[in-house]
């Protein structure tokens, strides 16, 4: 795999994922909220399940940015549990796991 690819992927996916998680913060703060009360308190029905949905994203930012760190440190193609290389097609499915899949099923387990 090309390392310079993988980063790029990377870098991608970390400006799509910081791009929702500033959507998500604005929906929120009810930016360009309505005046209308009723229309207001539907909009904020919907708080909570972006608030998961920001926090599902904070968390999978904070992998791209560990993934990240890991090329850098050039350990980004070894399980950080074992130590054994993760399969390409891992990586390309997952670019962000830090894990080979049998030792992500026993941390998930």
């Amino acid at each position: 795999m090309d390392e310079e690819k993988i980063r790029q992927r990377l870098l991608d996916l970390k400006a799509e994922v910081s791009g929702r998680i500033r959507a998500i913060d604005r929906d929120i703060r009810h930016e360009g909220m309505t005046a209308d009360w009723s229309e207001q308190a539907s909009e904020r029905e919907n708080d909570e399940v972006l608030e998961s949905l920001g926090n599902s994203s904070e968390a999978e930012l904070a992998q791209i940015k560990a993934a990240l760190l890991r090329l850098d440190e050039g350990i980004y193609f070894h399980c950080d549990e074992c130590g054994t290389s993760i399969p390409e097609e891992r990586l390309e499915l997952l670019p962000f796991t830090a894990h080979c899949v049998a030792c992500a099923e026993k941390i998930e387990a």
